[in-house]
């Protein structure tokens, strides 16, 4: 069984999700988590997760949004994951290639949810882009509050920031830019990390993985990125399938 850790369900209709949760049964990808991206979409992610017994949720605002309207507090963030299948915060995070919110809102904003993961106990999908070193010193500073469980989601990241994520104890995962082409050194990550700490995603609608790229992504392909991943690890697939599941269900606990 293949676990895509990262989609976004709510951007396809009903009848869609219905015929893409059929693909992805048929590629072994059997579970996913469907992402939260703003306050008012936490609605949107808790239809999906009651309708479908396959899908679990995260509740957060993503860094694109942090400025839209007034950034939820740690008590309202909280609150918004007592649903039973909501099993994550976020996403949350930083991301200063588009820089479509203030740098200083964005950090207000990941702070918040780092707070709001510390205090429900569930873990936190980072967002990180052209962010690492501002990434590393607030997950840093803000552990000195009291240690949480984290995910650097669909990893693009410098080895440097790969490294500084896992000795603060989180964990890594893997979309489908680890199979493009010039990825070299991302694939290179991907082979030394500790094996404990690897997941896989899609970040679906986005980021089709090589032999599909240009397509429509979909929790389906998760499987092509499992495969590089094996490649790269020099382990079968259903290895890189049991490693990357336990350890799915070791981060979010709450996923029985």
């Amino acid at each position: 069984m293949i676990v895509d850790s990262h989609c976004h369900l709510d951007y396809f209709s009903d009848t869609e999700v219905e015929e893409i949760l059929s693909r992805a049964a048929e590629a072994g990808v059997e579970r996913m988590v469907t992402i939260g991206t703003s306050v008012p979409q936490a609605e949107a992610v808790y239809r999906l997760v009651d309708k479908f017994p396959q899908v679990w949720g995260t509740v957060g605002v993503h860094p694109h949004r942090a400025a839209e309207g007034t950034m939820p507090t740690v008590e309202e963030l909280v609150a918004l994951a007592q649903h039973p299948r909501v099993i994550g915060i976020g996403e949350s995070g930083l991301d200063y290639f588009y820089d479509k919110a203030p740098r200083d809102v964005q950090q207000e904003g990941f702070r918040r949810h780092i707070r709001a993961a510390r205090q429900s106990g569930l873990p936190l999908a980072i967002h990180a882009r052209e962010a690492d070193t501002d990434i590393a010193r607030i997950l840093a500073e803000e552990r000195e509050g009291g240690e949480f469980a984290f995910l650097l989601h669909c990893f693009s990241s410098t080895p440097w920031l790969a490294d500084r994520a896992i000795e603060m104890g989180g964990y890594v995962s893997f979309s489908g830019i680890l199979t493009f082409p010039k990825s070299l050194e991302l694939r290179e990550v991907a082979a030394r990390l500790p094996e404990d700490r690897l997941l896989l995603e899609t970040d679906s609608p986005y980021l089709a993985p090589v032999p599909l790229r240009g397509k429509r992504c979909e929790p389906a392909y998760t499987a092509h990125t499992a495969k590089v991943l094996a490649d790269c690890r020099g382990v079968s697939l259903e290895r890189i399938g049991e490693i990357t599941t336990a350890n799915f269900h070791r981060l979010f606990a709450k996923a029985a």
